[in-house]
C-alpha cells in the first residue's frame, strides 16, 4: 500500500514539474508568485521544482525570475531529427517554400491534434503565430484535412469520438457530417484546402505523406494570403506543386 501511495506522489510530482514548464512555454520569465498563484501551488513547492530544474540546466533564473532554458531546443531537435520523416522531407519542403516564396510546414498527428515538425518560409511569406512546434486542430487546417482523408476509417472515427470540433475562426467546419463530406472530395482530387479556416485572411493547400499502404503518415501543406492563395493558383497552380512535393516525400521515405 505505502508503495502505491509513493508511485502516486511522484507520479503527481512530475505533473506538477510539467506544469511550470508549461507555464513557462507559454508566459515566458515569470516569478514564483506569478507561476504559484496561477498554479495554485505553494511557493514554497514552486521554489523547490524551480531550483531542481535549475540545477539540472532547464531554467534559467535572472535576478528574482525563471524563463526556460536554451536545452529544450536540443531536446526539440534530437526528437525531431529522430523522427525519420523531418529527414526524407526537410529538403523537399525548402525547396518548395523557395520556388513560391510561401511557408510550408511539414505535420505529424499526435493524439486528437497535429504537431508542425518542420517549418519554412519564402521571401514574400506573411508570418503567424506558427512555429516549428505549434499545435493545430486536424479539424481546422488543410494539412489536417489531408492527413485525416487518408486515414482508415476506423482511425477516424477514433480521433473524431475524441475531438471537439471548435470554431477556430467562424469559417470552421464545426459540423461532423460537414467535415466528413469535405474529406471524402479531400480523397478524390487528393489534396486539401483551407479557406481562413484557422487564420483570417490565410489560406492553405495540404497533401498527405502515405506509406505502401497508402495510408497518411504526415502531411504538408503550403499558407498564403487570400489575395495571392485564390483562381488558378488555388485550383491548379499550388495543388499540383504540393502534390508532386508530397510524392517525392513518399517515396524519399519509402526508400530512404
Amino acid at each position: 500500500m505505502k508503495n502505491d501511495e509513493n508511485t502516486a506522489l511522484e507520479i503527481k510530482s512530475v505533473g506538477k514539474v510539467f506544469d511550470i514548464v508549461e507555464y513557462l512555454g507559454e508566459n515566458g520569465t515569470s516569478s514564483v508568485t506569478s507561476i504559484a498563484d496561477a498554479l495554485e501551488m505553494a511557493k514554497s513547492t514552486v521554489h523547490a521544482y524551480l531550483s531542481s530544474l535549475e540545477t539540472r540546466g532547464y531554467v534559467v533564473r535572472e535576478k528574482k525570475k525563471y524563463r526556460l532554458s536554451l536545452q529544450f531546443l536540443s531536446l526539440g531537435d534530437y526528437a525531431r531529427r529522430h523522427h525519420g520523416l523531418y529527414m526524407s522531407a526537410k529538403s523537399e519542403i525548402d525547396e518548395l517554400a523557395a520556388t513560391t516564396g510561401e511557408r510550408v510546414q511539414l505535420m505529424v498527428q499526435e493524439g486528437t491534434i497535429g504537431v508542425y515538425i518542420y517549418q519554412t518560409q519564402g521571401n514574400k511569406a506573411v508570418q503567424t503565430d506558427s512555429h516549428v512546434g505549434t499545435t493545430v486542430a486536424l479539424h481546422a487546417t488543410a494539412v489536417g484535412k489531408a492527413y485525416l482523408a487518408f486515414l482508415p476509417d476506423d482511425q477516424v472515427k477514433k480521433i473524431l469520438d475524441r475531438t471537439e470540433l471548435s470554431a477556430v475562426t467562424d469559417k470552421t467546419i464545426t459540423d461532423r457530417s460537414a467535415l466528413l463530406d469535405e474529406l471524402r472530395v479531400v480523397r478524390e482530387q487528393g489534396y486539401a484546402t483551407n479557406m481562413e479556416e484557422r487564420i483570417a485572411g490565410m489560406r492553405a493547400v495540404g497533401a498527405p505523406i502515405r506509406d505502401s499502404d497508402g495510408d497518411a503518415i504526415a502531411a504538408i501543406s503550403l499558407s498564403a494570403p487570400t489575395t495571392r492563395l485564390q483562381g488558378e493558383q488555388l485550383e491548379k497552380v499550388i495543388p499540383e506543386k504540393i502534390l508532386q512535393t508530397a510524392r517525392v516525400i513518399e517515396l524519399r521515405t519509402t526508400y530512404s
